[in-house]
């Protein structure tokens, strides 16, 4: 597992460069924590039943509680090889 992320600098999209983190910090209320579980809950199931050829999935594309909120997004290690 790798952790990718930038930090909010108002940069346009195509400025970001994503870098490799030792560490997050998540500050969520219990809610929010089994909104994201379930989340990746069905990142996982994606993966296993679509293999390669899953991508990628937004947590605020699929939860729009988390519409509002830094962007988390769920990558296939494995997508495309």
């Amino acid at each position: 597992m790798k952790i990718h992320g930038y930090a909010d600098q108002g940069l346009k999209i195509e400025e970001i460069v994503p870098a490799e983190l030792a560490e997050i910090t998540l500050v969520a209320t219990p809610e929010e924590l089994r909104r994201i579980a379930r989340f990746l809950e069905r990142c996982a199931d994606g993966m296993e039943c679509r293999g390669q050829s899953w991508e990628h999935a937004h947590l605020a594309d699929q939860d729009r509680y988390f519409s509002n909120a830094p962007h988390l997004v769920v990558c296939n290690p494995d997508w495309g090889s």
